[in-house]
């Protein structure tokens, strides 16, 4: 479970609490804006005060999702989102499909949710069909009924999905789209000005496609090579320091 930016202690203290009735391994925090060990968090979390105090802090999303191979954002928007919002039992059936790896589900800021750069890092994007009078749930109370449906789903969870390859990495990946980006700043095809919103879609496509931690290097090989071909001059394919053309 990953929080960011949460600024109410209370809400902190009921998902730690949450996070112990329905069996989260861990708790990450990104950047928060309350004392998650304070008096206040500890009263909501009652028996899962450990869940606070074995929590970890990271300074970015990007951060505390290095290591993870599926992510699951969640939304309360209507429109402009970056990718497909789904319900909360597909959205919940993908992220624990694939072999053993760590997975992650995201909650947004209390006030203003998620930025689009940030749902960007998920996979898939998770909504609750609430009204539409007045569509934004509390914090502890969404995560409450998207770790309700996860618990419940049970057996099928488990299921492994052999025709899909599990994504790469979260740092790999963002390693080998700042290696792409800076190359085709270099090489004239992006530009300054319009660099974010570019790589933006392209991130959007590759979240869409899933690409594999093999497909991942693979580009970034791709890269690496552009880049020292065009460092030198040369179009020659297949040449690399030491050969000959």
């Amino acid at each position: 479970m990953v929080l960011v930016e949460p600024a109410g202690p209370l809400n902190v203290g009921s998902i730690a609490r949450l996070c112990a009735n329905f069996e989260v391994a861990e708790l990450r925090l990104v950047a928060p804006r309350c004392d998650h060990l304070g008096e206040e968090a500890r009263r909501m979390a009652v028996h899962g005060a450990w869940v606070l105090e074995q929590a970890r802090l990271f300074p970015s999303l990007s951060a505390a999702l290095a290591d993870c191979h599926r992510v699951v954002a969640t939304s309360g928007r209507r429109a402009g989102e970056p990718l497909p919002l789904l319900t909360p039992e597909p959205a919940l059936h993908w992220l624990a499909q694939g072999p053993p790896s760590p997975r992650a589900l995201v909650f947004g800021r209390e006030d203003r949710g998620l930025s689009n750069d940030e749902l960007l890092q998920a996979g898939r994007l998770l909504t609750l069909g609430s009204g539409e009078a007045y569509s934004s749930l509390n914090l502890s109370h969404a995560a409450a009924l998207v770790l309700h449906t996860w618990h419940g789903l049970g057996a099928q969870l488990g299921m492994p999905e052999p025709t899909l390859p599990d994504p790469g990495a979260r740092e790999a990946l963002e390693a080998m789209l700042g290696d792409a980006e800076a190359l085709l700043l270099d090489v004239g095809f992006l530009y300054p000005h319009t660099a974010h919103a570019r790589m933006a879609k392209l991130r959007a496509l590759l979240q869409r496609a899933q690409i594999s931690a093999e497909e991942v290097a693979l580009v970034r090989g791709m890269v690496r090579q552009l880049r020292w071909a065009t460092e030198r001059g040369t179009g020659q394919r297949g040449n690399k320091p030491g050969q000959t053309p």
